[in-house]
């Protein structure tokens, strides 16, 4: 039986009334109103902004190389970073592979540099870079011999355009301090900036058992993971002020603190924009394979910069048997364009399917124009500017496709299961064109590139 409020008794209405109350801190707008006259309003908006929040302000360190010049931090746009895994003392491979990671959209590639053969290699792989007409800086990831491969191998230490430093994996006490210092001072020789990069896997020991030490005498201890990411932050703050005491500008250095949990990694991260301001290198290490990795990758970055902490990031996705390095790429370029934070390449927006569309035509079509356009993005860059924002709706039936199509700058409305064989076509909004036949997908993606030409190439002149 449905009860109306005249069925009430006046306790039972005083009841609701105080339940429905707004508990202390909580807007009273929120609350369930008691005047059933009032359920079918709507509340006004709170005018809630929506968008990240402003970037946490760091220093400005520039990264060159032949007379060009990429800037981190600062108000740089947050830049995407990938690394390669191949032997770099092949030379030929590691280049190739560079090019397709700089060619997929990453801005800043780190190569391994460990060992005599690789350090020998740097400065060919630069000059096969420049011969293919690649421009992309190249970082060298030290560990362990860095600091004599620097040395030994000048021409390795100009040819990079910036290092990587672990201080965790540069030996102990004294000879740790002489060989961070060795590595620092060829960084200020050769005008090069540094990220000082600590990882949880490879933390000072030294360092973590003298914290560790210091919080079993406190009255309240921390939990042996909050002191272990206190360390982190300690490390890379106090070797950043100790590469500044050997001379390096602070406008040179750029931090990161690397963990492979989510939650951890959001409050290291926390801390360290709180207790600094160099530029932060963000990623998730290990991340993993597949979904797994890209998901928790996605977790951790998206809430960072959010709340505007990050100045680059990599996703370090173990890469599937066969499957290609640049996955790692196209990941972080979609976190940082479906936040908002960047536009890198047109995006593709496509319905899941249903039981409405029981054909995999729209899926194909979906596919087929998301990789054409990513793959175009290497000439289209230059040749069409601001197209990295266009979008393109590719719909599977009849309920949301016109709609999405008209809210996209292209978009297309395949039809569904028992639906007219006809797909409308619509550019800015406005319905244009109906294709039909067996080359739909052939024929939408001429008229992706005729509205490219059109409405982006003017802008090159």
């Amino acid at each position: 039986m449905a009860w109306g409020l005249d069925k009430m008794s006046q306790s039972a209405r005083t009841k609701l009334t105080e339940s429905n109350s707004a508990p202390t801190g909580v807007s009273a707008t929120n609350s369930v109103p008691t005047d059933l006259t009032e359920t079918n309003s709507v509340p006004q908006s709170t005018g809630v902004l929506v968008g990240a929040l402003a970037r946490h302000r760091t220093r400005l360190v520039p990264i060159e190389w032949g007379g060009k010049v990429l800037p981190i931090g600062g108000q740089s746009p947050v830049l995407v970073q990938s690394m390669t895994n191949t032997d770099t003392a092949d030379a030929v491979a590691t280049a190739i592979q560079v090019k397709e990671l700089a060619l997929a959209g990453s801005e800043i590639v780190r190569i391994t540099v460990n060992t005599p053969e690789a350090a020998k290699e740097v400065a060919a792989i630069r000059e096969h870079l420049d011969r293919m007409g690649i421009s992309v800086p190249l970082v060298g990831d030290f560990h362990y011999n860095g600091h004599k491969l620097l040395t030994q191998f000048p021409e390795c230490a100009q040819a990079l355009s910036k290092y990587r430093i672990n201080p965790g994996n540069m030996g102990g006490g004294k000879r740790r301090d002489d060989n961070f210092a060795q590595m620092i001072e060829v960084a200020c020789r050769h005008n090069k900036p540094v990220r000082i990069g600590v990882n949880w896997g490879s933390l000072d020991h030294e360092l973590l058992a003298r914290m560790m030490d210091d919080n079993s005498k406190l009255a309240s201890p921390l939990g042996a993971q909050a002191v272990m990411r206190d360390a982190l932050v300690v490390s890379a703050i106090s070797n950043a002020q100790r590469a500044e005491e050997l001379g390096l500008s602070p406008n040179a250095i750029i931090l990161s603190c690397k963990v492979s949990h989510v939650q951890d990694l959001i409050a290291v991260y926390r801390d360290l924009a709180a207790r600094c301001d160099y530029p932060l290198h963000l990623g998730l290490t290990a991340a993993g394979m597949g979904s797994k990795g890209i998901v928790a990758s996605t977790a951790a970055l998206s809430v960072l910069l959010q709340e505007g902490i990050g100045d680059t990031i990599r996703i370090s996705l173990t890469p599937e048997p066969g499957g290609e390095r640049t996955r790692e790429v196209v990941v972080a370029q979609e976190i940082l364009q479906t936040m908002r934070l960047r536009a890198c390449t047109p995006m593709v927006i496509a319905c899941p399917g249903c039981g409405r569309n029981s054909s995999s035509v729209f899926q194909e079509s979906a596919d087929r124009i998301q990789t054409y356009l990513r793959e175009q993005m290497p000439v289209w860059k230059n040749q069409y500017p601001g197209v990295e924002s266009m979008n393109v709706a590719v719909m599977g039936c009849v309920v949301n496709g016109p709609g999405e199509s008209r809210h996209a700058d292209l978009g297309i409305s395949l039809p569904g299961t028992g639906e007219v064989p006809a797909a409308p076509v619509f550019v800015d909004g406005q319905r244009t064109v109906t294709l039909k036949g067996d080359h739909i997908a052939e024929e939408f993606q001429t008229i992706v590139q005729e509205y490219v030409s059109r409405r982006y190439g003017t802008r090159a002149i």
